[in-house]
């Protein structure tokens, strides 16, 4: 916990009025302020650098498997174990986050990710690299959902997700410059370089654990609620200072809804844990959202992780020109995030996974119709595809925080990722399949729209709307 904001006098109620619903309240009447920017610029520098971290092996592959002669299972296996560390990590740190606090668990892991790339500096064959690559998984995805469940927490509903989405392009941001560096670093001076320059921002966990306060959402769902007054206290008098005005007072208005509340069942009220996910009206929100993670990151990774192999085998690009065609594509994507940032508050979160995911399908299915004959034509409808699965992969990390409560909402979030790993670790693995069996890239990108399409249709027909909606409304 953070004691230079928990420690600021503020104007607030007393520990013994500090409850859960008095906590929301305070956060709902909150004005944007220089306080949300500082925090969301340093969880996201973290969440930026993970992702640096966590495409850097699609560009190091071609080489791996020059210098340690490769078979195409060994490639795949050094494609996808990181994706598995990040299915279990993702699955511990959930619980992790749910029991000892957010802000430890991401400290915990951006120093274990960095810690290990420098680590994978020294590996010479291919066994300890696949052992390091394992263990940042686990880094990996456990800080990425728990990261985006403290952002939500400590924003209020009106334009959440501008707000939320906004913090999230780090993540593209971050595999969008990762793939720029890499694609220079790598043909220049290698892979290992470039791993030893993705373990500097492992000292970035000391500025987390520094300068980051615990969510007071937690604090109080926990009962530690002299320490939810503390830091509320603290955030209110940072917010009042960046603004230059008294906070309005909490307003009946922006409590947590009773209404919904006594709707739901005692059993939903008392869910928590893994069971709670399936308990109640939750169980229809973690397989709806669970199937948008799996085919939204199944397209997005069995694009994205072929690309710079497809290029050169298949076409025969040069290293650097198939890791710059991969490159543009990544950039592409990144446009589809900031479009999606910049409209989901008005479309709405099911629209958006509908929209981006149907025109994604329709995308592929047109490069597939033309044959794939070229790396140009492939660049440029892959790319224009891009903008759609990564449009809709990012606003995911907007949507599942808002389907759970407090007291199982890193949880939530982290059983999101452990599927999206799931997704990541099969698209490529199929892609590899189809495209040995095939022994051409049309059948691969049939297949990649087919499950974009079977993603559009879920969200379409069965994603609930949360937009605008404070956290504690739509999750009793």
């Amino acid at each position: 916990m953070s004691t230079d904001i928990s420690q600021d006098a503020a104007p607030g109620p007393s520990p013994a009025g500090t409850t859960r619903t008095a906590i929301a309240a305070r956060f709902e009447r909150l004005p944007p302020s220089r306080w949300h920017v500082t925090v969301r610029l340093i969880v996201g520098v973290v969440t930026f650098f993970e992702a640096f971290d966590q495409l850097l092996i699609a560009y190091a592959l071609p080489e791996l498997r020059d210098e340690w002669h490769l078979s195409t299972g060994d490639a795949t296996a050094v494609l996808t174990v990181g994706s598995v560390g990040m299915l279990v990590g993702a699955l511990l740190s959930g619980r992790l986050a749910d029991r000892y606090g957010r802000v430890k668990v991401i400290a915990y892991c951006v120093a274990v990710s960095g810690l290990v790339s420098l680590a994978l500096t020294a590996c010479t064959s291919l066994t300890p690299f696949l052992a390091l690559r394992f263990v940042q998984g686990l880094a990996i995805g456990g800080e990425v959902p728990v990261a985006a469940a403290f952002i939500s927490e400590i924003t209020r509903s009106f334009k959440r997700g501008r707000f939320v989405l906004l913090y999230e392009l780090v993540f593209p941001a971050g595999l969008t410059v990762g793939a720029l560096v890499a694609a220079w670093v790598v043909p220049a001076a290698g892979w290992r370089t470039m791993f030893a320059v993705a373990a500097v921002p492992g000292l970035l966990a000391f500025l987390v654990q520094r300068r980051v306060p615990e969510s007071p959402r937690w604090l109080a769902d926990r009962g530690r609620l002299a320490e939810a007054e503390a830091v509320m206290a603290g955030i209110e008098a940072k917010v009042a200072a960046a603004t230059g005005r008294p906070l309005p007072a909490p307003g009946a208005a922006s409590t947590p809804e009773k209404a919904p509340a006594a709707a739901a069942t005692d059993a939903e009220r008392a869910a928590t844990g893994l069971r709670g996910l399936f308990t109640g009206r939750y169980r229809r929100r973690t397989l709806v959202v669970g199937a948008i993670w799996f085919t939204g990151y199944f397209v997005n990774y069995g694009v994205t992780s072929w690309l710079p192999s497809i290029y050169k085998d298949e076409y025969g690009l040069g290293l650097s020109d198939a890791l710059l065609y991969s490159t543009v594509t990544s950039v592409a994507g990144l446009l589809g995030c900031l479009i999606v940032a910049l409209t989901v508050d008005v479309l709405g979160r099911r629209k958006v996974f509908a929209i981006c995911l149907g025109a994604s399908a329709a995308l592929l299915l047109t490069l597939a119709a033309l044959g794939a004959g070229s790396p140009v034509q492939v660049l440029i409808w892959t790319s224009l595809s891009a903008v759609g699965f990564f449009g809709s992969n990012i606003c995911l990390y907007l949507y599942t925080p808002e389907l759970y409560p407090t007291r199982m909402r890193a949880l939530g979030c982290s059983v999101g990722g452990a599927v999206n790993r799931l997704g990541v670790i099969l698209g490529p693995i199929l892609v590899g399949v189809v495209y040995a069996a095939n022994d051409s890239v049309v059948a691969v990108f049939v297949m990649l729209a087919a499950v974009a399409v079977l993603g559009a249709v879920v969200a379409g027909t069965l994603a609930e709307e949360t937009a605008n909606r404070p956290l504690e409304e739509i999750s009793p």
